[in-house]
């Protein structure tokens, strides 16, 4: 071979060696990276192209893939699409939200535990189809929670979330106002970004989960966190323990009207009172004095273990961390001693307090995917887990006492349920904006022994109706909590 000849071999050869180089870099080192670059299009076509699994409640799919006659194939389905828009969310072209988000490798088939179903396709040519995903809602709670807050009228905004104590299950979850997500899963690329852009324009927040995504002033439901840590504190061990009362409290290092707080008008002596009483009438004096007394590092150790300024929401995108903040001072901490000043609470997180006080003290991670199951019906199920001790047995069983007495003497009396035991905490949180409705909340569990429930109602907006927790929160929770235990 002569010397020109064998330059071109040389040349040939590093050339190919080279070019292996690269496809093995591209298709082994760099494959990851490549699928997940949002500009990868041919990625994108493909997934949105493939059977995506059903998501399902019990075995009625809320979301589900149909065949399209268009290049798609399948086209994106929501049967019951205002009710679960907020779990769901929706699947669209190289864009997802909420459980379509957040399971989207189970639902794709691109999750590892596929790995061998995903083999055989590839080597027999067939399509890769994705698993189910079924959810831990209960239809009849999440029917009642819906109807629920509909009936307040047009405009609402607001939640219901409700928990099974013991396990942490989340048994419905509503937020309004809500969205179509059809709308969003068409094949007319040009109709969803309308639709997309006048959601996303809306004033209401329909994109919104209020349940998970919205925390504001948790106002007097906040009052059973304060009655905890004034309870585990060791200074009090009964529902009939004499507690600071009185019609008005001048906050510490305070002067003039900004600083007193009062008791809009309910009767809550003019000495000591007992907790019950300060419970059943919501007294913001009691409970002002009782978070001074207790202190800044017990309020917040007690709230953090409630789950306060913590995320522990695993299998569904969004969580905004509840807060409750640290080094306070004692006006400060007098005004969250009744869930005011910077306190935020999401609505699940004020299922959760009200879920531990069911379960003797014991905070349940919440979770609200069931069972995932593969194409071909292999299941892999979702185990409860603890979260944390918030309270003693002891701590919650006064807890649940004041608040069995609250519904039945006192201001949650609109959750009652005949020959049902019921505990329930009303809350009307003020916004601090001058000439502004409050918030409205309410939470509850029932049975009080052996609880199967526990719920949180928020309401941000109700137009034209007067803003108070136990009138608006009550009947819903009441309808929850009936709709589990009937």
């Amino acid at each position: 071979m002569n010397r020109p000849i064998r330059t071109v071999a040389v040349f040939c050869l590093v050339l190919f060696l080279a070019l292996m180089a690269n496809a093995t870099y591209l298709q082994f080192w760099r494959a990851g990276a490549l699928d997940e670059d949002p500009r990868n299009q041919r990625v994108q076509q493909a997934s949105y192209s493939s059977e995506r699994g059903a998501i399902l409640v019990g075995r009625t799919p809320v979301a589900q893939s149909t065949p399209s006659d268009d290049r798609f194939e399948y086209q994106r389905e929501y049967p019951q699409p205002l009710m679960y828009a907020p779990l769901t969310g929706y699947f669209t072209f190289g864009d997802s939200t909420g459980l379509e988000s957040s399971q989207n490798a189970v639902l794709s088939g691109e999750d590892p535990q596929f790995f061998v179903r995903n083999l055989v396709d590839l080597v027999s040519n067939e399509q890769q189809s994705g698993g189910s995903v079924e959810l831990t809602i209960n239809a009849k709670a999440q029917r009642a929670a819906f109807d629920g807050l509909n009936a307040l009228g047009e405009g609402v905004e607001g939640s219901v979330v409700a928990l099974e104590p013991d396990t942490g299950k989340i048994l419905a979850m509503v937020s309004l106002p809500t969205f179509d997500p059809n709308d969003l899963a068409s094949h007319d690329f040009g109709a969803v970004g309308d639709a997309y852009d006048a959601l996303d324009a809306d004033d209401g927040d329909p994109l919104l989960n209020r349940a998970i995504q919205t925390r504001i002033f948790p106002g007097s439901t906040f009052k059973v966190i304060t009655a905890a840590a004034a309870l585990e504190s060791g200074k009090y061990d009964s529902a009939d323990s004499l507690v600071p009362g009185g019609a008005t409290f001048q906050l510490p290092q305070t002067s003039g009207e900004s600083g007193v707080i009062d008791n809009e008008g309910r009767n809550c002596g003019s000495g000591e009172i007992t907790l019950r009483l300060a419970m059943e009438q919501s007294c913001n004096t009691t409970f002002a004095q009782l978070a001074i007394e207790v202190g800044a590092e017990a309020m917040l150790e007690t709230a953090e273990k409630f789950g306060f300024n913590s995320d522990y929401l695993e299998d569904l995108n969004g969580q905004a961390r509840s807060v409750f903040p640290g080094k306070l001072s004692p006006p400060e901490l007098g005004q969250a001693g009744f869930g005011q000043f910077d306190v935020q609470a999401t609505p699940l997180q004020m299922a959760m307090v009200s879920a531990a006080i069911a379960n003797a003290g014991v905070v349940m991670r919440p979770y609200v995917v069931s069972e995932v199951q593969s194409p071909d019906y292999d299941a892999r199920n979702a185990e409860p887990e603890e979260l944390s001790e918030a309270i003693s047995p002891q701590t919650a069983d006064v807890l649940a006492d004041l608040m069995v007495s609250t519904v039945d003497n006192g201001t949650a009396s609109p959750a009652a349920i005949p020959n049902i035991a019921v505990g329930g905490k009303t809350g009307t949180a003020q916004r601090g904006i001058e000439g502004a409705a409050p918030y409205a909340w309410f939470i509850s569990f029932a049975p009080a022994t052996d609880s199967k429930v526990a719920v949180a109602v928020m309401i941000e907006e109700a137009p034209g109706r007067e803003i108070a927790g136990g009138a608006l929160g009550g009947p819903i929770a009441k309808a929850v909590m009936e709709a589990i235990i009937s």
